[in-house]
């Protein structure tokens, strides 16, 4: 991208190391690697989890007292954030999602109403409320898709489909718990706008992600650098190569990582 006097936008802190475009092999190498990755198969529907946040809504709402129509307009919506909005998922990970309602759904409805509407459906499995958590969430098997579902609300009347969390303006006056649950999905989709080339970023970020689990060094419950780490990680790479392909930053990130 380019500013009014032609100079490329500079993302991160210092000047890119190389802004070299990829070579022919560069680019036989990335499909290659691509290649690789579909055959861990990657595939997930969420549709179903935003319409029950949207149900669980309404019937807050009506058992409130509120209009039918007011219930009815309320909304509420789901939000991914970690690896599976960064586009970098793997099967059998968790997804990390954030069940965003309007400000007369309390955190308490939350893990109760919720919770039973949950547990009521058939596709749900290995249902746990962790309310005390540092960041309070529901997790569970969903399709046999596995779920952490956090919570929060906000200051508004309603919540449209069209809502972004990257207002800074939603945050005021929301308690601590909540504004770590609405940071998840805010510095996701903050690395994503910081990134030269998302579609090279993920299929770096899916590569770097698999090598790290593969030699047991991806955990942070353990340790080691957890998924927003890495991700963090590959970004600047890719700050510092914004033209190269995937196989070619996989191949600088190593060499950096090393000298760091």
């Amino acid at each position: 991208m380019s500013n009014q006097n032609g100079a490329q936008r500079r993302l991160g802190v210092t000047m890119p190391i190389s802004e070299a475009l990829p070579t022919k092999e560069d680019l036989d190498s990335s499909d290659r690697l691509l290649q690789t990755l579909k055959e861990q198969g990657l595939e997930i529907v969420l549709g179903k989890l935003d319409k029950l946040v949207k149900e669980f809504v309404y019937v807050v709402y009506v058992r409130k007292g509120y209009p039918e129509q007011i219930a009815k307009e309320a909304g509420g919506k789901i939000f991914t954030f970690g690896s599976y909005r960064l586009g970098v998922h793997g099967s059998g990970t968790d997804i990390d999602t954030l069940c965003v309602v309007p400000r007369y759904v309390d955190r308490e409805d939350f893990f109760e109403v919720m919770y039973d509407m949950l547990r009521r459906r058939p596709e749900v499995t290995e249902l746990a409320s962790v309310p005390d958590a540092f960041t309070p969430v529901i997790t569970m098997s969903f399709s046999d898709i596995p779920i952490d579902l956090t919570f929060a609300r906000l200051g508004l009347s309603t919540i449209p489909d069209t809502l972004d969390l990257s207002d800074d303006a939603l945050l005021r006056n929301l308690d601590d718990r909540c504004i770590r649950s609405v940071n998840g999905s805010r510095v996701t989709d903050e690395i994503l706008r910081l990134v030269p080339n998302i579609p090279t970023f993920r299929l770096t970020l899916r590569c770097v992600k698999l090598w790290a689990q593969r030699r047991a060094v991806y955990s942070n419950m353990m340790g080691f650098l957890g998924g927003v780490a890495w991700a963090m990680l590959v970004a600047r790479v890719c700050q510092l190569y914004p033209n190269a392909c995937a196989a070619t930053i996989i191949s600088r990130f190593f060499s950096i990582l090393h000298q760091w």
